[in-house]
């Protein structure tokens, strides 16, 4: 079993080579350092030390975590990536927008939990926006007056 996975990461691409087949479809193999969200729900997987200039970087968009998984999980973990190799502001990437593009350890993701947003965690599920009914309340003029009233009130 431990030789299969070899060879398969052996088909993969290094991230450090990854620039070299921009454009191409191909697999790129490395350790997922960390995973960071946007505010709008994207998720970064980063193969380099924060501040380090980086060969390859993969993203998940929002709208698409629900096709991966749960993709906060493969943070230290080897993965491969098959995909198509674009450039983004002068670096590699690769949009990851199923599972089945996922190898090796990232092979079997777990879901993301029902209740995860991924703008505000816990309060909507991806892909629905918040359903505003948690509202504070507003103050009304006459319950502000009355409650300044009963505080100028002497005892």
């Amino acid at each position: 079993m431990l030789s299969l996975a070899v060879c398969a990461s052996a088909a993969c691409l290094p991230i450090e080579q990854a620039a070299r087949h921009v454009g191409e479809t191909a697999c790129v193999h490395g350790k997922v350092l960390t995973v960071s969200a946007t505010p709008g729900g994207t998720h970064l997987l980063h193969f380099c030390e924060e501040g380090r200039e980086c060969g390859f970087s993969a993203v998940v968009f929002a709208k698409d975590l629900r096709q991966v998984g749960d993709v906060r999980t493969l943070q230290g973990k080897e993965v491969d990536i098959q995909g198509q190799i674009r450039l983004y502001k002068g670096h590699p990437e690769v949009i990851v927008r199923d599972s089945r593009q996922l190898k090796g350890e990232a092979a079997k993701l777990p879901p993301i939990p029902k209740n995860y947003d991924v703008a505000k965690q816990g309060k909507a599920s991806p892909g629905q926006r918040p359903s505003g009914k948690h509202k504070p309340a507003k103050y009304s003029h006459r319950s502000v007056d009355a409650l300044t009233e009963t505080a100028s009130e002497p005892e």
